[in-house]
């Protein structure tokens, strides 16, 4: 048995058995305590986001008068950076594997687990603000921080900071700069070794520029690339509507196991649509809250609800573009297309020969993003290990650099696997963290709704209404 397929042994115990319960049950769990926060604030998280993008402009353009820079991150950026690392190549390459090995019942799945996962988010991303710390001008934080302020163990901070940091800043940016490459290869016929170089030459550039530099680069760049996608997708279903009530109805079927198209039986549909769809919207990896901490908020739960509209937007928009452009192509059981290729052929199906070039360009924007902002949360967490900048030197010449060159050169299997390895580990001990520690982020949301009923449009919150850890709390003076 070679490495591969000992990793995927593995990554098929620990999917299959434990952690898609865990991920269910605990979204489940959050939904209820919340009183179904991801339905029924839906307004609120948009009222949040589209006052914070009028902010950010409005104060950057009174910075540029006035000639200064500020260090603090918008709620609007720390949402797109976040959103940057969601809408990746879990969106158009992971929906594709999902659909080729687990049938389109996959894709069902994908949606129980973003509805129930943006109740995860909430939680996670509030505690991540909770009790966020400063640093020189801006702030720091994620479960690293909260597991050990909150929870009071240093070794299991230490823990998922070493995993966090082995997932996103390094397999995960291979996974990110392989999908490139196939694309790449695929409408251009580009060689991977060049394209990996000029790839990792970018990235170090915008990672040597701090998380300022990051949010900046994703506030443009998330926009467009979302937005284009959706477009076209929209176009694609409008030009096949009759479709649509054919590709709804394999979605459903196949989820449970009633029509079985692509193969695989009901337990590779499920495991295959929770696990690309984890990878695409993370909601309970424990990702989104290292930059949900670093925004500048009035409340904690300001941040957990917009991270949770993250997740809505990732799978229930994006996603499900990719999916509904596959299906409708009727390319999903193809046995030889996988991965970016199977979008690449279902799109030049639908709108020709430049389909492939359109993905090929729209790839690169959403992966590139994901390499920069998968970096700063290796960054986040190395920071929590070790004050030491020659071990940070380090880390952002391997996370930009030399796993983007080896993603670019290793093969599709071989980086899926490695990432499926160290998410399983990665949100298993995030989920231990925020079941501990999640009746904070219950009490602070209640109090949120609270102020909102006195008529306060803008909730406020001190670290003196939450007394048994204001010690604890570095920040909300």
């Amino acid at each position: 048995m070679d490495f591969n397929e000992l990793i995927t042994s593995v990554n098929d115990a620990v999917w299959g058995y434990v952690l898609i319960f865990a991920l269910v049950g605990c979204g489940v769990w959050f939904t209820i305590k919340t009183r179904f926060v991801q339905f029924r604030m839906v307004g609120e998280m948009i009222r949040l986001l589209t006052d914070s993008a009028v902010d950010t402009v409005e104060e950057q353009v009174k910075e540029q008068k006035a000639g200064v820079s500020s260090k603090h991150i918008s709620s609007f950026q720390a949402f797109a950076v976040s959103v940057a690392t969601r809408v990746g190549t879990g969106n158009l390459a992971g929906v594709a594997s999902a659909i080729a090995i687990g049938g389109p019942g996959a894709v069902f799945w994908m949606w129980i687990i973003a509805l129930m996962g943006s109740a995860t988010a909430f939680v996670e991303s509030t505690l991540a603000q909770l009790f966020k710390k400063k640093h020189k001008d801006s702030f720091i934080g994620g479960p690293a921080y909260y597991i050990q302020q909150g929870l009071h163990k240093r070794w299991l901070a230490i823990t998922f900071a070493v995993l966090i940091t082995c997932q996103f800043g390094l397999s995960n940016n291979s996974i990110q700069a392989n999908t490139i490459c196939g694309a790449m290869q695929e409408a251009f016929g580009w060689s991977p070794i060049w394209v990996g170089g000029v790839l990792a030459a970018l990235g170090l550039y915008i990672v040597f520029g701090g998380i300022q530099r990051i949010a900046q680069v994703s506030a443009v760049l998330v926009p467009v690339m979302a937005i284009g996608y959706i477009i076209l997708a929209i176009v694609i279903i409008v030009m096949n509507i009759g479709l649509i009530p054919h590709v709804f109805k394999l979605i459903v079927l196949d989820a449970f196991g009633i029509e079985q198209i692509a193969g695989g039986g009901i337990g590779a549909t499920i495991m295959n649509g929770v696990k690309r769809g984890l990878f695409s919207n993370e909601a309970g990896e424990g990702s989104a809250p290292n930059v949900a901490a670093t925004a500048s908020v009035t409340h904690p739960v300001k941040q957990g609800l917009i991270q949770a509209l993250g997740v809505f937007t990732d799978t229930l928009l994006v996603c499900s573009c990719t999916a509904f452009i596959i299906l409708i192509s009727g390319l999903f059981n193809v046995p030889e297309l996988n991965g970016i290729a199977l979008t690449q052929s279902a799109l030049q199906s639908e709108v020709g020969s430049i389909g492939p070039i359109f993905i090929a360009i729209a790839i690169f924007l959403f992966a590139f993003s994901s390499i920069i902002g998968n970096y700063y949360y290796g960054e986040a967490n190395i920071r929590f290990i070790t004050p030491n900048t020659k071990v940070m030197t380090v880390y952002r010449i391997c996370s930009a650099g030399v796993m983007v060159v080896f993603g670019a050169m290793a093969s599709f299997e071989l980086v899926w696997n490695i990432v499926d390895f160290f998410m399983a580990f990665l949100t298993a001990t995030n989920l231990i963290a925020i079941v501990l520690l999640g009746r904070f982020a219950f009490r602070l949301l209640d109090d949120y709704r609270k102020q909102k009923k006195q008529g306060i449009k803008e909730p406020t919150f001190h670290r003196s209404q939450l007394p048994e850890l204001e010690n604890e709390l570095e920040c909300w003076e």
